[in-house]
């Protein structure tokens, strides 16, 4: 059968680093009060007149690069973002352009901070069915644009960046010691809007508006379901949660990611994190997370990844793959 495989991956990070010390400059927070309850000590901010369309080239100009092909090779480009530098067009677009693709298809997806896992799901239909040979799947996210800064519990979760894989058609068995992607599972709850979501839009406010989150209930659903779509997921391709080598989380709340673990009876070694770091990129957290193993050599050819992610919607999923 048709399998998806990686063959590369990219980041960028913007150059502002702003710590938790720099945002109790202007918020009523603290570093250890960040710290203690999110994990996270610093995060990464868009400079003025940077835009999510200028992380998202970077990251898929790294992943091209990784992947040593060129962008003619590319037939399908897909961003995840919730954070377009306009309304229309997508953010695909203008990174297809700035690379000189002159040939197939882009467009942006929405599933807030799970957008690039839907992504993968979408471009990797798309190459299972033979639409496609190459994909370029991207996750890029501005969310510090999108802060109310006088909500102290939220503002301080959230930063900049961009991640990005390419994908390629390859021949597999058909069994769970393919390389690609071995399986996908993705699911939405539109009813619970309120406990996370942006108050603005076109077609509402006329504006962007801010982001509203009910944090002690995102977590308590963050951890049931996106257990539940690893088991998913894993279940789907044949093989336990402990067969996987490294678990490659979205990056919301180092809680979350020990909730979910001890869940799941996951070792904690094996699950990436960037959080300190880099906070929550929304859509952007698992390529980064992702490229992060890669470069320092944890992610090794053979090795059994699971993603996950869950955001605003409720949209969550997870997908299995074999580096």
């Amino acid at each position: 059968m048709i399998r998806s495989i990686v063959l590369g991956s990219g980041s960028y990070l913007p150059e502002k680093i702003v710590t938790n010390a720099d945002l109790s400059a202007t918020v009523d927070t603290s570093d250890e009060w960040i710290r203690t309850r999110t994990g996270i000590c610093e995060r990464r901010f868009a400079a003025e007149g940077e835009k999510t369309s200028d992380l998202a080239f970077r990251a898929a100009r790294a992943a091209l690069d990784a992947a040593r092909i060129g962008a003619q090779d590319i037939d399908l480009i897909v961003c995840a973002t919730t954070t377009p530098d306009e309304t229309f067009p997508a953010v695909a677009t203008m990174v297809q352009a700035r690379l000189g693709m002159t040939r197939g298809a882009a467009f942006d997806v929405q599933a807030v901070c799970s957008g690039f896992v839907f992504a993968l799901a979408v471009a990797d239909n798309f190459i299972r069915t033979g639409t496609v040979k190459r994909a370029l799947v991207i996750g890029a996210d501005c969310m510090s644009r999108l802060m109310d800064w006088n909500d102290r519990t939220t503002c301080v979760l959230f930063g900049d960046g961009a991640g990005a894989v390419v994908l390629a058609a390859d021949e597999g068995a058909g069994d769970s010691r393919d390389r690609g992607i071995l399986a996908t599972a993705i699911f939405s709850d539109g009813r619970m809007h309120d406990l996370l979501y942006v108050d603005g839009g076109p077609s509402s406010t006329g504006t962007t508006g801010h982001l509203r989150m009910q944090g002690k209930e995102v977590f308590r659903h963050a951890v049931n379901n996106i257990a539940s779509s690893m088991e998913a997921a894993a279940k789907a391709a044949g093989v336990a949660i402990s067969d996987v080598d490294w678990f490659v989380p979205h990056q919301a709340n180092q809680r979350i990611l020990d909730g979910i673990a001890k869940k799941l009876g996951i070792d904690e070694a094996k699950v990436v994190s960037t959080l300190a770091l880099q906070g929550n990129t929304s859509a952007a957290s698992v390529p980064l997370a992702l490229t992060a193993a890669v470069a320092d050599g944890r992610v090794k050819p053979g090795d059994l990844l699971l993603l996950e992610a869950l955001g605003g919607g409720f949209a969550w999923g997870a997908a299995l793959l074999r580096w």
